[in-house]
């Protein structure tokens, strides 16, 4: 069952959210070759905590930390590490705040030092297909249609879109109704409604769109050892639109 929320409860999801992207661009300082995916994790802990937060998936299912941390090959669920990331690396950083009951989940993908331009291509892709789904999220369309609309600029960039993970609800818990696949055909799915919630969060590969799991039971990564990307956002239907709860004016 979807759970439409009320203005209060989209509020309370909004300050999370805007915690949450304050949170970001401070580890947008702190990537650099040398650095570690480890010591990122502890800056968010920390810098939760100081603004009265929670990292909400921390013990989520016996996950033990405040981040996913993917690493270049990494699709989703990478556990943060010691291992320093080096120039050429990309770093996905996946967290979900609860603030005062609020829950807001964003991923942003990071560039460290100087990458090759196919990587940097995969990035800009990646995070230009995010905003061509929310386009799609509007009162009225199908939740088909947002995976529709990045499938179809994704691979004509020359890149795949992952099918094994997507988007989904959030409210009172992290993960809630609707499902929100980030491919398919216009016209399926779920009717979008007003007070609606939920996260658009395009994986995108260089090369095959199919994964492989690691032995931890968490941690995605593509089939043929290429690079992934992602970028995400939570997003609440309103009467005038889409608004984007995890924005901070970075776009």
């Amino acid at each position: 069952m979807i759970v439409l929320k009320s203005e209060r409860e989209i509020e309370k999801m909004r300050k999370a959210g805007e915690l949450l992207a304050a949170c970001h661009k401070e580890i947008a300082k702190l990537i650099k070759p040398g650095v570690t995916t480890w010591e990122i994790d502890q800056f968010v802990d920390q810098f939760l905590e100081k603004n009265g937060a929670t990292p909400e998936q921390k013990g989520y299912k016996g996950y033990e930390y405040a981040t996913c941390a993917s690493i270049n090959d990494e699709v989703c669920h990478g556990f943060p590490r010691k291992e320093p990331l080096k120039d050429g690396d990309i770093v996905t950083v996946d967290m979900v705040v609860n603030l005062n009951g609020g829950l807001a989940d964003s991923a942003w993908t990071y560039m460290v030092g100087e990458v090759s331009e196919e990587t940097k291509k995969l990035v800009e892709v990646t995070k230009e297909s995010l905003y061509k789904g929310i386009e799609a999220a509007k009162i009225g369309n199908r939740i088909g249609d947002i995976g529709h609309a990045i499938q179809s600029y994704v691979e004509a960039e020359g890149f795949s879109v992952v099918r094994d993970f997507i988007g989904h609800g959030i409210g009172a818990s992290i993960h809630e109704k609707p499902d929100v696949p980030h491919y398919g055909l216009p016209g399926r799915g779920a009717r979008i409604k007003e007070g609606m919630v939920f996260t658009i969060e395009p994986m995108v590969n260089v090369g095959e769109f199919r994964t492989k799991m690691d032995n931890n039971g968490w941690t995605a990564r593509t089939i043929d050892g290429k690079y992934s990307a992602q970028f995400e956002h939570t997003i609440a239907i309103t009467k005038d639109g889409a608004v984007i709860l995890t924005n901070q004016g970075e776009r």
